[in-house]
C-alpha cells in the first residue's frame, strides 16, 4: 500500500503545484489537508510555505491542534517531514520579520532578512545547491529559489551562494527542509521528491 502523504493546507502554500510535483515524483496517495487528525495519521508530511514567516506561522497556529499534531507525528512519531521555502523556515526557533515570531522550534536557528551584500534581494531564480556532507535527500544540482529571508543556525545540509553563503537546506533525523522550490526546479526538484518518498530515516 502506498504511503499517505499529508500536504498541509494552512492558507500559505503553493499547494496545487506541490501536489502535482509529488504525483509526478510517484506519490500514490497525496491528501491536501487542514485536518490535524489526517496529519497525525499520515506516513509522510510536507509543509509548503509562501509569504512572510509571521503570517505563515499564524496560519498554522490558527488551525486548532495542527502544531500539536505535527509535533506528535514528526518529533515523537518519527514520520519523514519535508518543509519547503517558508515551510522550511518555520522549522526554526524564530523568525525576525516585523519583530520576533516563534517558529516550530525543531531546528536551532532563526530566519532573518538577506543582507544581499551588493546583490539583488529577493534571491530569485536558478542557483546551485551545494551539499554540506552526505545526506540521502540533498544532492548537488541547480534549483529554483525565491526568498528575501534566510535561515542561519544548526543542522545545515546545503548552501547556495547569493552575495555569500545562503542556507539552501536544513535537517536532522527524520526532518528535512529546503529553501528552494522543488516544484519549480524541474528534474532536480522531482528527483528530490522521489528521494523523499523513498526515504526511511
Amino acid at each position: 500500500m502506498a504511503d499517505r502523504v499529508a500536504l498541509i493546507d494552512y492558507g500559505a502554500g503553493n499547494l496545487h503545484s506541490v501536489h502535482n510535483a509529488l504525483k509526478a515524483a510517484g506519490a500514490g496517495d497525496v491528501v491536501v489537508t487542514a485536518d490535524p487528525a489526517v496529519v497525525a495519521a499520515a506516513d509522510r508530511i510536507v509543509l509548503p510555505g509562501v509569504g512572510a514567516f509571521a503570517a505563515c506561522m499564524a496560519g498554522l497556529r490558527a488551525i486548532d491542534g495542527m502544531v500539536a499534531a505535527l509535533d506528535a507525528a514528526v518529533l515523537d512519531g518519527g514520520r519523514p517531514f519535508l518543509g519547503i521555502c517558508v515551510g522550511m523556515q518555520l522549522m526554526a526557533k524564530a523568525g525576525l520579520e516585523h519583530g520576533e515570531t516563534a517558529g516550530l522550534g525543531w531546528i536551532d536557528g532563526q530566519v532573518a532578512a538577506l543582507d544581499g551584500n551588493g546583490v539583488k534581494v529577493p534571491h530569485m531564480g536558478w542557483n546551485d545547491v551545494v551539499p554540506v556532507g552526505d545526506h540521502p535527500l540533498i544532492h548537488a544540482g541547480e534549483a529554483y529559489f525565491l526568498h528575501g529571508y534566510a535561515f542561519t543556525g544548526a543542522d545545515v545540509l546545503a548552501t547556495s551562494d547569493h552575495g555569500g553563503p545562503v542556507v539552501a537546506a536544513i535537517g536532522r533525523d527524520n526532518l528535512a527542509g529546503v529553501q528552494f522550490h522543488p516544484e519549480k526546479s524541474q528534474r532536480y526538484g522531482i528527483a528530490l521528491l522521489e528521494r523523499f518518498l523513498a526515504w526511511r530515516p
